[in-house]
């Protein structure tokens, strides 16, 4: 059953944390703890300071992310595959680098971290959860990988996923499954559910996850971490190129996938940002990404919308009382609040991501399956609701490019709805981390909100909102349940809007309860 605390409980505690009313003493003992816990609790930026000015070694700062995840990682299972050795190795080369040239190998000089294990990572067995891939070992990074090596990162291991990124819950016939750090019987989400929950549970103070339906921010909301789905057009502002699926060796991925950060603050979202949006390496000599500065510099002067709700994808009564709360704040620092706004079409949205989404993922089916597929598709007619799955994913090519259209118009109403408001801000999910339903078999599956069952696949609605027009959407913790669940709520930004979704979470973030951190954190 879920847990949920009453409508006034939510608000009540929110609001004395929104208006700022925390005792003095609780962000006292919150700084002492911080000057005696070890350095890897801290933001990556704090961890990257102290190795720039060498108050600590990288070879230290790995040992204490190992120590941690050996100690910690098997109540998660959130790490399943480490290279201590050649992490080590890393960590010792950029130590005997700055000790020689007194300068960084880059903006990640030094700083252990995970991928998430879609992402092919040289010398690395790179799985996707598939047994087919036991034995996967790249000979090549992927694009995103390079980048982070480029910039110094020390890479750990990788994190676990569903088999081939395809459920929104995280367990795999490989490594079993990712618990949410706050309670093992609840969902850490998915596909990135190893990624949130190690950066929850502090195995790692950044990471990359990918989202093409809400795989890198679902997890997020459930885990009480930051996340960003980045900006995308007719190409990513961050390359995809090695990331399972398609299959390794594949050097197109689907038209709607992106990578993005994961961390436990916004600014370190940012700090990993600049160092991953960059055009492939196909594409450098003739251009850069160069992401316009934020649309404004003070929460109060944003135009902000706020969906707090929507007869489509109702939430719960604590997330609607959330939603309430956050307006409160907006509006309290003389920001415009546009809170009766409807930006699209919510129904018809889903329904054409959906059409879109299963259409890219028939790319890596067998002619075999495909045929079957096909087959299966001519018997039922067209106008059945229940043919979406096989019609979308078997449709002509002439068919695609009609809701590829569709797809087109719908950005052009998100350009003009960002014409009139900077930001919106949406629930994350209907309801705080579900049930975990990794040995439920998927037609059965289902969430319960507010006493009411549910589709299993409502958990991402709200946030499938930006995947077919590629907005940047950001997740950030805004409170938690009465028994500590993490609640979340979505900011979304016009395209390449990243910096001003970012700014806005940052100053949101100032003035929003501090993340909750589950146990396993210090462990």
């Amino acid at each position: 059953m879920i847990l949920r605390r009453t409508v006034l409980a939510a608000a009540t505690a929110l609001a004395a944390a929104t208006a700022m009313t925390s005792p003095a003493s609780a962000r006292q003992r919150a700084v002492k703890d911080a000057r005696t816990a070890p350095l890897r609790t801290r933001s990556a930026n704090e961890q990257l300071a102290a190795l720039r000015e060498r108050r600590i070694t990288s070879r230290e700062l790995l040992e204490q992310h190992l120590k941690h995840i050996a100690k910690a990682n098997p109540q998660v299972n959130a790490v399943v595959t480490l290279d201590a050795d050649g992490a080590r190795a890393a960590a010792d080369k950029a130590d005997r680098h700055l000790a020689s040239t007194g300068k960084t190998l880059g903006p990640l000089h030094g700083l252990p971290m995970t991928v998430k294990d879609a992402l092919e990572v040289e010398g690395i067995r790179t799985t996707c959860g598939s047994p087919a891939l036991t034995d996967h070992v790249p000979d090549r990074d992927a694009d995103v990988i390079a980048l982070l090596r480029d910039a110094g990162a020390i890479i750990i291991g990788h994190t676990n996923v569903p088999t081939m990124c395809q459920d929104i819950q995280t367990s795999n016939p490989l490594f079993g499954t990712t618990s949410n750090p706050f309670d093992a019987t609840k969902t850490a989400g998915g596909s990135s559910g190893g990624p949130a929950a190690a950066v929850a549970a502090g195995f790692t103070g950044l990471e990359i996850g990918s989202d093409l339906a809400g795989s890198l921010r679902l997890p997020a909301a459930y885990c009480g971490v930051y996340a960003l789905r980045t900006s995308r057009g007719a190409s990513p502002i961050v390359p995809t190129r090695g990331h399972i699926p398609r299959l390794p060796g594949w050097a197109t991925s689907s038209d709607m996938i992106t990578l993005g950060p994961i961390a436990r603050t916004v600014e370190d979202l940012g700090l990993l940002l600049d160092v991953i949006a960059a055009p492939s390496p196909a594409d450098r000599a003739g251009w850069n990404i160069d992401l316009p500065a934020p649309a404004k510099t003070k929460l109060g002067q944003f135009r902000v919308g706020i969906w707090a709700d929507d007869a489509y994808c109702h939430v719960d009564a604590e997330t609607r009382a959330l939603l309430g709360q956050v307006a409160k704040l907006v509006r309290g620092l003389c920001a415009t609040v546009d809170d009766s706004t409807r930006p699209v079409d919510f129904a018809e949205s889903d329904k054409l991501f959906q059409r879109l989404m299963y259409a890219t993922a028939s790319a890596t089916s067998t002619d075999a399956a495909f045929a079957a597929d096909v087959a299966a598709a001519a018997k039922v007619p067209a106008d059945d609701p229940s043919g979406l799955y096989l019609h979308s994913r078997t449709m002509r090519h002439r068919d695609w490019c009609v809701a590829d259209e569709a797809r087109q118009e719908l950005r052009a109403t998100w350009d003009r709805y960002f014409e009139e408001h900077d930001i919106l801000i949406t629930p994350a999910t209907p309801t705080a981390a579900v049930p975990d339903q990794t040995s439920t078999p998927a037609p059965q599956r289902y969430i319960t909100v507010d006493g009411q069952k549910r589709s299993y696949y409502d958990q991402t609605s709200w946030l499938n909102l930006t995947s077919p027009v590629g907005l940047p959407s950001l997740v950030l913790p805004a409170g938690k349940t009465d028994a500590g669940l993490p609640l979340a709520i979505q900011i979304i930004g016009p395209y390449l809007g990243d910096r001003t979704v970012l700014e806005a979470a940052k100053q949101l973030a100032q003035r929003l309860p501090h993340p909750a951190q589950p146990p396993t954190f210090a462990t």
